[in-house]
């Protein structure tokens, strides 16, 4: 979340609920099978490479407020792709990026969904269910014992219901204040299009 102290925002402050999903077993698993199998592929980024990560971290968050990563530093994003405890997975459709999930392994041996999504233009495709099918399926083949994700009032409308139909489980809750602009920054400065809802 934003480190930057309310005072020093010129936008109004507001709340936002958190939630906490969690799945303690593959069996949980409510699978949903691809759509296109034809056309979508999902291929694990095995070099960190934060050029990949931003650009995919602002294509899919832009219109969600995903705004945490967008002041750092290229060894930030380095430090935070890089090392066996972190993994990125693009999904393609005919050849272009259509969305993509990262999983962190915790010391605890859990597995996290840090960012999970999908780009704007390919909403509404049947893609999203099959997509977080396939990063449980990942999270759960990392050896993980538990696997957790937390969504929120900013992300896309769809994501809660997306990761309940899955099988995940809700495990706690909290409320946050954040200082935010009107609008969501788009892809990158200057884009001059509408959000996508």
């Amino acid at each position: 979340m934003s480190t930057t102290p309310p005072s020093a925002s010129p936008y109004p402050t507001q709340s936002i609920d958190v939630q906490y999903l969690q799945m303690r077993s593959i069996e949980e698993l409510q699978a949903k099978p691809c759509p296109d199998p034809a056309t979508l592929h999902i291929i694990e980024a095995q070099e960190a490479l934060p050029e990949l990560n931003r650009f995919l971290y602002t294509a899919v968050g832009g219109d969600w407020y995903w705004v945490d990563r967008l002041p750092w530093t290229y060894a930030q994003w380095q430090q935070a792709i890089g090392g066996n405890n972190h993994r990125t997975f693009v999904c393609y459709s005919r050849g272009t990026p259509a969305g993509y999930y990262e999983l962190h392994k915790n010391d605890d041996g859990s597995v996290e969904i840090s960012y999970f999504g999908l780009i704007g233009q390919f909403h509404g495709r049947g893609i999203g269910g099959w997509l977080l099918s396939q990063c449980l399926a990942d999270a759960w083949a990392w050896a993980a014992n538990r696997v957790w994700v937390h969504t929120c009032t900013l992300d896309h409308p769809a994501a809660l219901n997306n990761y309940l139909a899955r099988g995940l489980k809700p495990y706690d809750r909290e409320v946050e204040k954040r200082n935010l602009p009107p609008q969501p920054p788009g892809p990158w400065p200057g884009a001059e299009r509408a959000p996508r809802r």
